[in-house]
């Protein structure tokens, strides 16, 4: 019996040592199954993403698209409203992650000289040429910014704006100054403006707001950019999205897809359309996947 339990012993010994030798050369470089083949969609993120986005229509619909994208690949999404001065601020420091709509070289590009050190750019996303400008009916009889000076009455001396921080109001301040207009350049918002467009244009009297594309406004109403010999409004644009560099560092497959990223003037009239027409802005989102899978598709290689 002693000899018995002297082997049992030992047998326990070779037992609890083999198990440890397991256990140390797994700690020491061993693979699991799970690290052998790793799920695509999750290497290297942290499935967790943080959109800022303006309340202009371009932006409202490519980012609440690829809200409904990564959400279907298993992403956390949270967007985030801002004006643009606290959305730059809070993508230099890290508390959002992208931006899907930095008009460079001119609307944005205070905010890109300060802050590009934390900031990468995914590339351009618009392809048509963006622009920004004054915008008036095709009614109203002028045709540059220089012949609102003697127009001041039948624009009851205003040009309607958006929100005071946007790279347009800027530009729209120095046009002001630029031509030696006598305007009141009135600071609301993107919807506040396109109701007052909207009831100019019915009641077919003369409004000059400031404006750009894309932008759906010119599928639904015949307008016309006034010419800007001054440049003030600078040359056409391109739309970029740009990201913390600290986020593309951990979420590469998100940032490889924004950077395949492209949209045509047909393609985002579509999508600013449907949300126009009253769809909620996911489903809108949804609906246009569903009609562009190839398209979506392409961007997700």
């Amino acid at each position: 019996m002693k000899l018995l339990t002297s082997k049992w012993k030992r047998g326990l010994i070779y037992a609890m040592v083999a198990l440890l030798s397991v256990g140390i050369l797994a700690g020491c470089g061993g693979t699991t199954p799970a690290e052998k083949d790793p799920d695509p969609v999750t290497t290297g993120d942290n499935k967790k993403v943080n959109i800022g986005y303006v309340n202009w229509a371009e932006d409202v619909a490519v980012s609440y698209l690829w809200k409904e994208i990564l959400e279907g690949k298993g992403y956390e999404v949270n967007l985030t409203s801002l004006e643009v001065a606290p959305l730059f601020v809070g993508l230099n420091k890290g508390d959002l992650d992208v931006f899907m709509d930095a008009w460079l070289p001119i609307t944005h590009q205070t905010y890109w000289d300060k802050y590009k050190e934390n900031l990468d750019d995914y590339g351009i996303w618009y392809k048509s040429e963006a622009k920004i400008g004054l915008v008036v009916p095709k009614y109203a009889e002028v045709t540059s910014i220089g012949d609102l000076k003697a127009n001041k009455d039948k624009f009851d001396g205003k040009i309607i704006g958006i929100d005071p921080g946007a790279g347009i109001m800027k530009a729209t301040d120095k046009a002001v100054a630029s031509y030696g207009l006598d305007y009141e350049v009135v600071q609301s918002s993107e919807a506040a403006m396109m109701t007052a467009l909207d009831k100019a244009y019915r009641d077919k009297k003369w409004i000059a707001v400031t404006g750009w594309s894309p932008h759906w406004m010119f599928a639904k109403y015949d307008l016309k950019y006034l010419v800007d010999p001054n440049k003030d409004f600078g040359d056409a644009e391109e739309i970029h999205t740009l990201a913390n560099k600290e986020f593309t560092k951990s979420n590469p497959e998100v940032a490889n897809m924004l950077k395949a990223f492209k949209l045509d003037d047909q393609q985002i009239g579509d999508i600013e359309s449907l949300i126009n027409e009253g769809m909620e802005p996911q489903a809108a989102a949804k609906q246009w996947i569903e009609a562009n899978q190839a398209v979506v598709d392409s961007w997700l290689k």
